[in-house]
């Protein structure tokens, strides 16, 4: 995996974050080094996590030009949420096939659960939707088990749970939470599409109740820009 940021700090804050699950993390500081370590192929990329500011680079040219370059690999790519200017950007990179976005000021310990979807890129189905940071209880159901737990981000598509038991991938459960400021109950029906027990697991939601699915996108909508230095 790749992390590309002009900062020392956020390099480092995701490396190491990423070195204490298992996986290697590579820092890089510019967009010609980006560039140069894509183009090379010497090392397995599986995930690119990059700044659009980066001193040398030109906004979202820098993802085009990441694209033009890996045409038949498409690594998987996600965009610091704090460099994002404007919502024509956002559509403009998901034209492009960006993954998704992960705020770069997230603390250590939220790092792991805003990237796991995308380190399982095959149990995950990813969705251009921005990931929103969410610290908010949830219940699920499964079985004749009933647990509460705490989310770690959400989706339009799904949510991030973080448990030291996650279950099975395939799993199917159903879950019940209150997005903030709200007074009614969200319920889904929801399939676990990747399990960790070093950060929890994420669902992908096959059927919500209700006006839910609606009250859902528009908190993502509105707290995607609002919230990237929270």
């Amino acid at each position: 995996m790749i992390v590309a940021d002009d900062t020392a700090f956020v390099r480092e804050k995701f490396a190491k974050a990423l070195a204490g699950a298992g996986h290697t993390a590579v820092p890089v500081r510019s967009a010609a080094e980006l560039m140069a370590r894509l183009r090379d192929g010497a090392e397995r990329i599986d995930l690119i996590v990059v700044d659009l500011r980066l001193a040398d680079s030109g906004g979202v040219e820098l993802v085009r030009a990441l694209r033009r370059l890996d045409e038949e690999r498409r690594v998987p790519l996600l965009v610091f949420s704090g460099t994002i200017t404007s919502a024509d950007e956002v559509r403009d990179l998901a034209a492009l096939g960006v993954a998704g976005y992960v705020n770069e000021y997230s603390a250590s310990e939220k790092i792991l659960p805003a990237l796991a979807p995308h380190l399982f890129p095959d149990s995950f189905n990813r969705r251009s939707s921005p990931r929103v940071l969410l610290n908010i209880p949830i219940t699920y159901t499964h079985g004749n088990t009933i647990a509460s737990v705490v989310t770690g981000n959400i989706s339009k598509g799904g949510v991030a749970i973080r448990t030291m038991t996650p279950l099975a991938e395939g799993t199917r459960i159903r879950t019940r939470f209150k997005l903030p400021d709200t007074s009614q109950d969200i319920e889904t029906e929801s399939r676990v599409a990747w399990s960790d027990r070093r950060m929890g697991m994420g669902l992908q939601f096959e059927k919500v109740s209700g006006p839910g699915q609606a009250a859902i996108d528009k908190f993502v909508d509105k707290h995607f820009f609002s919230n990237r230095r929270a």
